[in-house]
């Protein structure tokens, strides 16, 4: 089995032929191993190869470079000098990934060109040889952030990209000729101060692998070229047909090392550096001189991080606990920075702070930086500074600006979350702290995912305290990964189809009444034919249905380009067959499909850029689009987008319905195509809605808005964290839900003996009514509630009691409460007899009230969970009585 271990000594035997290049030969550069680490690189006459880990920073206050690079400056040169040397130059692709269905984000320039085709890997590209400024998110470095000065979640990396060679693009002689060349020659790097460490990259599933080159100097990895050479089938090595350069330069190290100045964020935050630096005590001079050390902290390849702080601390005498005090507060507001940078682009191209999916990482930073800022008490607000990396980043990607407004209502809305959750949060912390509890991984997670306590409100709180405790290094590291990507399932049919020919369609035809040929039957009932107007559920839309010679179609479903037809029956019968579709059903489905394109279009113009389609259903009925969207909608919102939806089939506009290649279309009209996800065919269908929305749709849909008649909005709901889902009805189906509304109306008025126009206020009227008496109720069982704790006093043993009531859940919590607030060490936990449990402590007390109750629940045959001062669940009424008996009450 090859590995990346077997690989490497296995190039190494014959370095010549994987890693030696013309440049080397011609400049000096010979092979040598690192008398530190072990590592073979090339160099003129260095005796360390020059990673981080052998070097320290040797640029930091002593540039290396003939002058000075600002950001964007540093991008126009590097673009400058590729343009001359035949690179095509392009803009950046989203950071999020919509093409790659298995990641959420863009993690790497090479994504851009990645699509994902039958499972197989294969590459799209607008020319052989490119460059391109790609910002990509990468959320595992984010306990690095602001610590070892080189590492951000979100960065560009200026891609520098050769295909197809041997045919076209280039390979290993003229890529590090290039990369040579814009070192010494555009930077002005001296050729001494570089190295070349040989190395090996490879694919998880070794589907592509090839030799690497990294390329450092003064202690920086300033890029990496890769190059994409062998495939692995059966277990060897074997060529790849077509090879690519994969090269990613760090254009936040090579500005960064081209000034000199303590970290890579004063080098490429611009302003935003200078004005959070500002809100701090700010030793400049101390900071330079702890920079020089601070890439040896990275957490990812060192096991003691105090110990490596303590080591640094000594090699500039000064005292450990000074030097925290000095750059904890730098390190907060350089991940500040950072993440608000992040956020930014991620929300400007559809990213959405949730806790499902990509989501997750995003709402990590943003917690995180407001963490931040109530720990140093720097009085900031995270859109402000969203808007002044938008102004810096403005000559690179103007587009940021545009986003800002929607930016900052999301912003907004999640700090106010996060803020209402704090108070609670603070009390589990002090528990925490004050009880010594060990935390590990899994724990963090569980009190960051139920409860919104973040590391750093806990290390902040012990620290006042003067407590020690341990938290996870890694643990933001480990919780991201968790959430980078997803795999989706294929759909199986029961039989092999292999062998089976494709099917012809022709239900984008129009066509209604059609013969074809029988190409396999499977159980009597699975037909295959060789065409087909039988349009199959695909991209959330219903098959059709209707006859196949006298039998009743009941099921359409498409596996890879092969189309099985369910039928009612056995068939047997001629190997020709006419076939007849439902053409009225189907025109429904037409309406409601091209009503979802109209809802789409329509909520993005009411609720912002940021709304993208998560999800949809088109069944004969209605139709259902789930949208990302922060929170729940309002009825002015749902008024609005039912409104504008209404316009746009007002307008008429006709659809523009193209087969085009993924490449043309891409260019086209961008990743906005994939909303209903990324299509994995070389040739794809695009369905326009000229001004309003572009998708890439395999779906059957009307020729214009005007055909899908109306829309009435059925229901909205906040189905999870991020989505809002919208059920809607196209055409007659909207007429008829009015018609049912209009008689429910009706009935309505009847039953309060008004007339229609009255019954908001006679309804009204009735709710307060209402209301009072169920304030009288609430009033009442609060005394019930209150009566019933002081008969239960005498019954507490040792600040604990456990006992049955006939009464139900509610009344249960109500009772609790009540003897937990006049009870401050009590531990209580009342049982219905329905089988409920119901757990609760007053404030003073240090018991686990989760860990209690859901002992209790296991015992008695079922489940429970909560917090450690709250918790609930049920079990088996006679089993509680016997738990309760054996604690002695």
């Amino acid at each position: 089995m090859l590995t990346k271990n077997s690989l490497i000594k296995e190039f190494q035997k014959n370095p010549s032929k994987y890693w030696k290049v013309e440049m080397f030969e011609d400049n000096g550069f010979t092979r040598k191993v690192c008398a530190k680490c072990g590592k073979f690189f090339w160099s003129v006459s260095k005796a360390t190869c020059g990673d981080t880990s052998c070097e320290d920073y040797g640029f930091i206050g002593a540039s290396a470079t003939k002058r000075r690079f600002g950001y964007i400056e540093m991008w126009k040169e590097f673009e400058k000098f590729f343009s001359k040397n035949s690179h095509h130059s392009m803009p950046r692709y989203p950071v999020v990934s919509r093409w790659r269905p298995d990641l959420f984000f863009t993690i790497a320039s090479i994504q851009d060109f990645q699509r994902l085709d039958a499972g197989g890997l294969t590459f799209e590209y607008p020319a052989d040889r490119l460059v391109v400024p790609q910002v990509c998110l990468r959320f595992p470095d984010i306990p690095n952030v602001g610590v070892t000065g080189k590492h951000h979640t979100s960065f560009i990396m200026a891609g520098q990209h050769a295909f197809g060679y041997p045919k076209t693009g280039y390979w290993k002689d003229r890529c590090i000729e290039l990369n040579f060349e814009f070192l010494t020659g555009a930077m002005g790097i001296d050729k001494s101060e570089l190295t070349y460490i040989e190395d090996l990259w490879a694919m998880p599933d070794m589907s592509a692998f090839g030799p690497c080159v990294e390329t450092f100097a003064r202690g920086l990895e300033l890029v990496n070229s890769v190059f994409m050479q062998f495939t692995s089938k059966g277990g060897r090595k074997s060529e790849l047909p077509i090879k690519v350069v994969d090269v990613g330069w760090g254009l936040e190290r090579l500005t960064w090392f081209s000034q000199g100045v303590p970290t890579s964020y004063d080098a490429t935050f611009g302003k935003v550096a200078d004005y959070l630096k500002s809100r701090i005590d700010y030793d400049h001079g101390l900071f330079m001189k702890y920079a020089s050390f601070a890439g040896a902290l990275n957490i990812d390849e060192i096991k003691d991080v105090r110990a490596a702080r303590g080591l640094i601390a000594k090699k500039i005498g000064v005292d450990e606990s000074a030097l925290h005090r000095k750059v904890a507060p730098l390190q907060a507001v350089y991940s500040i920075a950072d993440h608000t940078k992040t956020l930014l682009y991620a929300i400007s191209d559809g990213g959405l702070p949730s806790n499902v999916g990509g989501g997750y990482n995003l709402r990590v930073i943003l917690r995180r930086a407001l963490a931040f800022i109530d720990e140093m008490k720097l009085g900031i607000k995270l859109p402000e500074i969203c808007a002044m990396h938008a102004e810096f980043l403005r000559p690179l990607d103007p587009k940021l600006t545009e986003s800002l407004a929607d930016v900052e209502k999301i912003i907004d809305f999640e700090s106010d979350r996060f803020s209402s959750s704090r108070a609670k949060a603070a009390k589990i912390v002090e528990v925490i702290v004050n009880q010594g509890v060990e935390i590990d991984d899994e724990k963090m997670a569980k009190l960051y995912e139920s409860q919104g306590v973040t590391p750093e409100m806990i290390k902040t709180y012990a620290e006042q305290r003067n407590v020690e405790i341990n938290i996870p290094e890694n643990f933001y590291e480990t919780l991201s990964r968790k959430h980078m990507g997803h795999k989706e399932e294929e759909k199986k049919f029961s039989h092999d189809l292999s062998r089976v020919k494709p099917t012809k369609q022709l239900y984008y035809d129009g066509v209604k009444n059609f013969r074809a040929k029988i190409l396999e039957i499977f159980n009597g009932r699975h037909i295959v034919l060789d065409r087909t107007g039988f349009y199959p559920t695909s991209g959330g839309q219903i098959h059709d249905v209707g006859r196949l010679n006298g039998f009743d179609v009941v099921n359409v479903e498409k596996y890879n380009n092969v189309i099985v037809h369910t039928i009612d029956g056995k068939y047997k019968g001629a190997k020709t067959v006419k076939c007849d579709v439902d053409w009225t059903r189907r025109e429904q489905l037409m309406k409601n499909h091209t009503a979802t394109h109209i809802m789409n279009a329509a909520a993005r113009i009411v609720l912002g850029k940021h709304v993208n389609q998560a999800g949809a259903e088109k069944t004969v009925e209605k139709a259902r689009l789930d949208i990302t969207h922060y929170k729940s909608l309002s009825d002015d919102e749902v008024d609005r987008i039912e409104d504008t939806a209404n316009q746009i089939i007002a307008r008429k506009i006709r659809l523009n319905k193209t087969v085009m290649t993924r490449s043309d279309a891409e260019r086209a009209h961008g990743s906005m195509i994939y909303q209903g996800g990324a299509v994995p065919s070389v040739n794809i269908r695009v369905v326009e809605i000229p001004g309003y929305d572009v998708e890439a749709c395999g779906g059957t849909h009307c020729d214009s808005t005007s055909d899908v008649k109306a829309i009435k909005i059925l229901k909205t709901e906040r189905i999870q964290d991020g989505l809002v889902r919208l059920e809607f009805a196209a055409g007659s189906k909207a007429w008829e839900d009015l018609k049912k509304k209009e008689e429910l109306l009706k009935k309505s008025a009847e039953v309060f003996n008004v007339p229609a126009d009255q019954l908001p206020a006679t309804a009204q009227r009735f709710f307060d009514e209402w209301k009072e008496k169920d304030k009288s109720i609430e009033k009442l069982k609060a005394e019930v509630a209150f009566l019933k704790a002081e008969n239960l006093r005498g019954k507490i043993r040792d600040n604990r009691l456990f006992h049955i009531l006939p009464y139900s859940r509610e009344q249960l919590i109500e009772i609790a409460e009540a003897m937990a607030s006049d009870h401050p060490k009590l531990l209580v936990v009342l049982a219905g007899v329905n089988g409920e449990i119901i757990g609760k402590r007053g404030t003073q007390s240090e018991e686990s009230v989760s860990e209690i109750v859901s002992d209790i629940c296991k015992k008695c045959g079922g489940s429970g969970g909560g917090s450690t001062s709250f918790a609930q669940g049920r079990g088996e009424l006679a089993k509680i009585r016997s738990v309760f008996a054996e604690m002695g009450f």
